[in-house]
């Protein structure tokens, strides 16, 4: 009896404690960062193990292609840091520079100092240095969005200030990407206008036709293209190209094969080959699930969902319209492409391109996410209970300092 009888006092307390934690004025920053500090972690790791078959196959050591992502992965890291700082208004003076930025970046691609790689024209060479445009617009497109919102707050209601010139301007960096083939990153900017609209309370009589115009380009587009009409066939009939198909079942059978606790770290078969030249890129997910088991896939699944939370309850504690947009905006992109290529790996999806953020091999990639990541952080220390408890926590230092001031003083009169 006396055990039943404690039973139910325990599970209050547990819960409050849970409660007072998630409430705490930076648990957002927190869990942001040690998520992404997971994610960023772990891909480290398993690009080393999965690229290190395809470097040798190509001259290289088997540490070429981890190298190149820490060397991103420290620049990244400096450059979230640097714009963790900045507080809502100089992230709001950078809004058009970033979409200007973006704009004329996108169309040199479309120059000739544009690369094409996998038919898709979407690197722009800059001497030794490839970059991806592609990806920075991502994060040019939610400050923007963010700033003109924010600026506009007041006049949104009205249909004409809600469109001017949000989506236009919007639509010119979705025509730019497109323009070099890239559907992929298309579709994941196209899914970041269509939750930025939402975000700001579009009614669905605007949303809904906007999305099936969206949804009828996208159809022109894959019927256009012999490339992309085969991927369709091969996510509806693996066996009517067992050539092309053998990527995404290999990617299927790692899975497959990993079991719950995975075969081992560097021990996965399906790099040997079977996921081409994706182990360590758009497949990833792939070789973690095939190395690592269950156990890495719900780890990966988990430290994204712990990003989802944290991001849209930043989003919720913001009280300026800039804040929300931006903390949703990011969460919202990052979210939506992580499930992409989970989907993709998991043949729920057509093979689309997508990197799983974070974790797969490339620069341009993991420097966007990880300075999405800054503006994340910067709007999270921007709240008003965060910024109340930083001002607490100032004071509460100040007065230590004086204290110990005073008394090594009086001691030292003695």
């Amino acid at each position: 009896m006396a055990i039943h009888a404690a039973s139910p006092a325990r599970t209050p307390t547990t819960r409050n404690q849970i409660r007072a934690l998630l409430d705490a004025p930076l648990a957002p920053f927190y869990f942001v960062v040690a998520s992404v500090g997971f994610l960023v972690g772990l891909g480290t790791l398993m690009v080393l193990s999965s690229s290190s078959v395809i470097a040798q196959s190509w001259g290289h050591s088997p540490y070429y292609f981890a190298l190149r992502q820490l060397a991103f992965l420290v620049i990244g890291v400096i450059g979230a840091y640097v714009l963790g700082r900045f507080n809502l208004a100089a992230l709001m003076r950078l809004g058009w520079l970033v979409w200007a930025l973006a704009t004329v970046l996108l169309i040199l691609v479309l120059s000739p100092l544009g690369v094409r790689v996998a038919g898709n024209q979407n690197w722009l060479a800059i001497g030794p240095v490839q970059i991806q445009p592609s990806e920075f617009a991502k994060l040019a497109l939610v400050v923007f969005a963010a700033t003109v919102l924010h600026r506009k707050r007041r006049l949104l209601h009205e249909p004409f200030h809600l469109v001017w010139p949000f989506v236009p301007l919007s639509v010119i960096l979705l025509f730019l990407v497109l323009a070099g083939r890239d559907l992929g990153t298309g579709i994941i900017m196209g899914a970041i206008f269509a939750l930025l609209l939402w975000f700001v309370g579009t009614p669905l009589r605007y949303l809904l036709p906007i999305g099936a115009a969206a949804a009828g380009v996208v159809a022109l587009l894959v019927y256009g293209s012999d490339n992309r009409m085969s991927r369709i066939s091969i996510f509806l009939d693996p066996s009517s190209n067992t050539d092309l198909s053998s990527q995404p079942m290999s990617a299927l059978y790692a899975l497959a094969s990993g079991g719950w606790w995975g075969l081992g770290l560097g021990a996965s078969r399906q790099k040997w080959g079977g996921l081409k030249t994706g182990a360590h890129t758009d497949y990833i997910f792939a070789v973690i699930g095939e190395e690592l088991g269950l156990f890495g896939v719900l780890a990966v699944i988990a430290a994204f969902a712990l990003l989802a939370y944290a991001g849209f309850e930043i989003a919720r504690r913001s009280d300026t319209l800039f804040g929300r947009v931006a903390a949703a905006g990011i969460t919202g992109w990052l979210i939506v492409q992580a499930l992409i290529n989970i989907f993709v790996v998991m043949h729920l999806l057509p093979v689309l391109g997508v990197p799983l953020p974070f974790v797969s091999y490339g620069g341009s990639a993991l420097l966007a996410n990880l300075l999405a990541v800054g503006v994340l952080l910067a709007v999270a220390k921007q709240t008003p209970e965060a910024q109340r408890y930083l001002r607490s926590k100032k004071r509460k230092n100040s007065q230590r300092r004086r204290m110990t001031s005073v008394m090594a003083a009086t001691k030292g009169d003695q």
